[in-house]
């Protein structure tokens, strides 16, 4: 009895950690509407806590005075972006019949152009396919979402103050302090190269006189924390508007290239050489991940994919039974 028990233990471990994580997955969607702001306001809290920390420690600021100095530039970020962002939502809505007629002449030039080579456009054809693309009510409603995502900032502030009111003297857990400490270093750096990456896009765009300017810039900084795939969005996104401007002409191309550069140098180099080994995850697992979060959890989960694993993958090295699992997340596998 035990020799067959002994035998099958391996696929009973399989078969619950199967459950378990159909179980963890089932909560994470149904409790969303709560759950995603409470790990926000985690996030926040390692973040103010280990600055506050820093303060006290280099500049003898007391500890309270540098909770409320970040409680106090985080309410400050929030309240400029949402009007930075309504405002150019607004002036974009308010200019729809210009842009439209924008499209119509530059759709008229691309006809033009071809009928110059002998390729003959069905110019009604295309005209009516890019009228009944809802453009405008995808814009509203881009806007619409981020207006939502900014309005839930009052339930996090509300459980910030309830951990930091929480918050208890004792010396914190091994685990809990090197959560605290990695998931902190790595937003800290996150954050940093994103306002670079978010202030060169502005400067980019700026230099050409691009309409929309600031909320492209503010895209950029919210896309940078999507691992791969949001700086190849945040970089292609100005184009449109681009066209919508100046038609195919050498802003568009100017701006490609500038901010290709700009994401290469931030994302490739200064980031890789800020953070190191960063989250300790492999590349395939953050690309999985990523996937992962962002069917749980939406544009929220894609963007804190990276620590969201990272912490599953520390508390995972804690037990025997799932190392194996925190070591295949780590890169510790092979195919041969």
């Amino acid at each position: 009895m035990n020799e067959t028990t002994s035998k099958f233990a391996p696929i009973n471990t399989i078969c619950l950690m199967i459950l378990a994580a159909s179980a963890f997955t089932w909560v994470l969607v149904y409790t969303k509407t709560v759950l995603m702001p409470f790990v926000i306001a985690l996030f926040i809290f390692m973040l103010a806590n280990s600055s506050a920390n820093w303060f006290s420690r280099h500049w003898k600021i007391p500890y309270n005075l540098g909770i409320a100095l970040n409680f106090l530039a985080f309410m400050t970020v929030i309240i400029a972006s949402i009007s930075f962002i309504s405002n150019s939502i607004e002036s974009f809505i308010s200019g729809a019949d210009i842009y439209a007629d924008r499209l119509n002449d530059s759709l008229d030039w691309i006809v033009a152009k071809a009928a110059k080579h002998h390729i003959h456009i069905n110019a009604d054809f295309i005209t009516d396919s890019f009228t009944k693309i809802p453009v405008f009510n995808m814009v509203k409603s881009v806007g619409s979402l981020i207006m939502s995502f900014f309005t839930n900032t009052l339930l996090i502030t509300l459980f910030v103050i309830f951990i930091f009111m929480g918050k208890a003297s004792a010396e914190k857990p091994s685990l809990v302090g090197r959560l605290q400490k990695q998931i902190s270093f790595y937003l800290l750096v996150k954050i940093g190269v994103s306002i670079l990456a978010a202030g060169c896009t502005w400067l980019v765009l700026t230099s050409v006189k691009t309409e929309l300017a600031m909320m492209l810039a503010v895209l950029t900084f919210i896309l940078n924390f999507i691992p791969n795939i949001g700086p190849f969005i945040a970089t292609v996104a100005p184009l449109p508007v681009l066209f919508l401007q100046y038609g195919f002409d050498w802003q568009m191309l100017l701006v490609l290239v500038l901010l290709t550069a700009v994401h290469f140098v931030v994302g490739n180099i200064l980031e890789t050489r800020w953070l190191g080994k960063g989250m300790n995850l492999d590349p395939i697992v953050v690309v999985a991940s990523l996937i992962f979060w962002a069917l749980v959890w939406g544009v929220m989960g894609a963007l804190l994919a990276v620590p969201l694993t990272a912490i599953i993958k520390m508390i995972m090295e804690q037990h025997e039974a799932t190392q194996p699992l925190a070591r295949f997340l780590g890169g510790g596998y092979s195919f041969r």
